[in-house]
């Protein structure tokens, strides 16, 4: 009897544990369910009227001023006319429900069929770290788009389901499709199916048809995958499943989705980008660091000069061969970025090769070498040999395969002769060149091989930029910027304000590297970047005549310029004396036609050769790493690649203009003491005294004889393959 009643006991305990479980969770649910409809009412209470939510913004809108005013580029939201539901054709609407929303008339806001297809998969793909998506309705996007970001986590999409269950209690299901349909986002900038089918089609959405509105339907899942304008056949594939869906769900009829014709819907022509772009496209990402506002519409006012600008493209489209890209950036004496262009055709690229591209810059480079040297105590009137050098097995050559014997530093600079860039390098050092590289704004890596001084270094054509424009500056650093202030709802965010207080290297070091860069121009390898008033400026070509780069300056505005392929494959007759010298040429007539004639201020009193600028003329110190040599290898005997200058001034070929009067000669001569003389150089500069006035005079205070002996130095020691400390 005992056993029995105590059999009988423990069902009754079960059953009453699972009663009271029973009532627990039904109570939990009630609560719930409860809490729900006060969450939902509350939200409900707070929710803007239908006409305030037509009116508020899409995103943030960015405006993008010219130095004059001028809006050149607007950014973000793109806003069409709104279109009241009637108005929106059937077929948009139902494409739109078909693809995104099948229940949208049934459900309150959740489809409870979708939540448990999603309940499943969360199930099945537990632990894969596979992301839930497939669940939102309409009304929870439209939920999403106004009120919430697109931030996947699960506290915001409960936020979203409280937020599209407020919206059925408050909106009717007309108005939230109009509302979806003026809101949801289709790429490109695209806010709202008018500014879609203005964008991809050229019309109104009010005029849309079956197929459009399918091409239109299909972008919502994936804007920038299906966009017509980036990929045609993905969007025609897309609008061909939103029809089968309209079939599915009885929108249409299959009759009807066969006489639509996704592939023969007429695309909008895409508008034409003009280089602009390439210069906001290197502008604009540095908001994220100058301000903090990411919702009130922004006016971003910038440096850019239209004319410099128009300019800089005409000079690029005239003067770079067939097949061969031009990249040009031209900064004012402050540093702001008056022009930029990164290519031939942003439509067709919209790589920047002004501000991405690393290339070597050949002879270029030398503007370290010789700066380093004037440091150090050498003048451009001291002598040196140009004669066959071999450094730790390396032995350079120039261009010409010619050596010319003893001449000055003025013209080994403005012939770009090798060897003597080799011996100058080795004087001061290589390590000391690539750091002088570094403190002029190099931030590529820089080897230290003693090749590096004829330019074997990648580099960024705005760094190089940069670099001469601090030697414009009389030795202080120039940074480029393109913002000049920022804008939100009228109230200034952002000012840029210009540091001149980074004193690079010496005044006089500065004055003497611009007396060699004029004479570059003068009588050297930049004949061709003269323009009626005074230039400073230096080329550049590599091996196999790779690269072309002029660099200059002139009347305040520092103008680099490179040409070449993409693919770095070698240019018939590229030299940094022809095509990128006449760019620069092209370019710096208009850009500094309205500005005064500016003297260079070279004459300068030199200290004694032994004095050194103090620690604090240097701008910091190098950046640490490890420099590779990758194109470390000597340049090709003559006769072995198509590198040989042959053209008269060319680098490395020494042929000097002749003087007024004089026949030119047939031939290119070898160059000789003769024709490098500082006489000729003087009277090509203008030197020459007046008739009957004292000879003139080349020597300085505190200047010793060109050829004497220099006092062993302890930082002279050659250094060769040590990375930057």
């Amino acid at each position: 009897m005992a056993k029995a009643a105590s059999k009988r006991k423990k069902p009754d305990r079960w059953r009453r544990i699972a009663t009271i479980g029973g009532i627990g969770a039904l109570a939990l649910v009630l609560l719930g369910l409860v809490a729900l409809v006060i969450a939902v009412y509350t939200a409900r209470a707070s929710l803007p009227s239908f006409e305030q939510l037509k009116s508020s913004p899409n995103g943030q809108m960015i405006r993008v001023h010219a130095a004059d005013g001028t809006v050149i580029v607007s950014l973000g939201p793109s806003y069409g006319e709104w279109i009241e539901y009637a108005d929106i054709p059937a077929v948009m609407r139902q494409a739109m429900i078909a693809v995104e929303d099948r229940r949208f008339r049934d459900h309150p806001g959740v489809d409870p069929v979708a939540l448990g297809r999603i309940t499943k998969f969360a199930i099945e793909t537990r632990g894969t770290g596979r992301r839930l998506q497939g669940a939102s309705t309409i009304t929870q996007q439209v939920a999403r788009t106004v009120f919430l970001s697109n931030r996947y986590d699960v506290g915001r999409k409960v936020r979203e389901m409280i937020l599209a269950l407020a919206l059925e209690r408050k909106f009717t299901k007309d108005q939230i499709l109009e509302l979806y349909l003026n809101k949801v986002y289709f790429g490109g900038g695209a806010y709202g199916i008018d500014a879609a089918s203005r964008k991809f089609f050229a019309h109104p959405a009010t005029s849309l048809t079956l197929s459009e509105a399918a091409i239109i339907a299909g972008l919502v899942k994936a804007p920038s995958r299906y966009s017509p304008t980036a990929d045609a056949d993905a969007a025609v594939g897309r609008a061909g499943v939103v029809l089968d869906l309209m079939v599915e769900t009885g929108a249409i009829s299959a009759a009807e989705a066969a006489r639509a014709e996704p592939t023969q819907v007429k695309m909008a022509p895409a508008p034409r980008q003009n280089s602009v772009r390439y210069f906001t496209d290197w502008a604009l990402p540095q908001l994220e660091v100058l301000i903090d506002e990411t919702q009130a519409p922004l006016d971003v006012w910038t440096t850019l000069d239209l004319k410099m600008q128009a300019a800089a493209d005409r000079a690029i489209q005239a003067n770079a061969p067939a097949g061969v890209q031009g990249a040009l950036v031209a900064l004012d004496r402050d540093g702001a970025v008056r022009a930029m262009v990164g290519g031939k055709d942003y439509v067709s690229s919209i790589y920047n090769r002004a501000t991405q591209a690393t290339r070597q810059p050949g002879s270029a480079f030398k503007l370290f070498v010789y700066l380093a040297a004037l440091e150090a105590g050498f003048k451009a009137d001291d002598q040196v040999v140009d004669e066959p050098v071999t450094i730790n097995g390396w032995s350079p050559r120039n261009s010409s395969g010619r050596f010319s014997g003893p001449m000055n530093i003025r013209s080994a600079f403005a012939y770009s002769i090798n060897t003597v860039a080799a011996k100058l390098g080795q004087e001061v050092g290589f390590g000391t060149v690539a750091d002088m590289a570094r403190r002029f704004g190099i931030t590529t890596p820089v080897n230290t091989q003693p090749s590096m001084v004829l330019g074997t270094s990648d580099v960024r054509l705005i760094d190089m930029t940069r670099a001469y424009a601090s030697v414009a500056q009389k030795g202080v650093a120039v940074t480029p910027f393109g913002i000049t202030r920022v804008t939100a709802n009228g109230n200034v965010i952002y000012s840029h304000e210009v540091d001149t207080s980074r004193v690079l290297v010496a005044p006089y070091v500065a004055a003497q590297m611009t007396d060699l860069l004029q004479t570059a121009v003068a009588t050297g390898t930049g004949r061709a970047a003269q323009i009626g008033r005074p230039v400073a400026g230096k080329t550049g070509t590599t091996s196999s005549n790779k690269d072309g780069w002029f660099m200059g300056f002139s009347s305040g505005i520092t103008t680099g310029v490179w040409m070449g392929r993409d693919d770095a494959r070698a240019v018939g007759g590229l030299q940094g004396g022809t095509a990128p010298a006449r760019a620069f040429a092209t370019f710096m007539r208009a850009a500094v036609a309205d500005r005064p004639v500016e003297p260079f201020d070279t004459q300068v009193t030199l200290p004694e050769w032994q004095l050194e600028p103090d620690e604090e003329s240097y701008f910091g110190q190098p950046d640490n790493g490890s420099y590779v040599d990758e194109y470390g290898m000597p340049l090709p005997p003559p006769g072995e690649g198509d590198y040989r200058y042959v053209t008269p001034g060319e680098e490395g070929e020494i042929v000097p203009p002749p003087m007024p009067g004089q026949p030119a000669p047939s031939t290119p001569a070898v160059p000789d003491r003769e024709r490098l003389d500082q006489d000729w150089i003087d009277r090509a500069l203008g030197r020459v005294p007046a008739p009957g006035g004292p000879p003139t005079e080349r020597r300085r205070p505190g200047d010793a004889p060109p050829q004497r002996e220099r006092p062993p130095r302890a930082d002279r020691e050659v250094q060769t393959e040590r990375p930057i400390q």
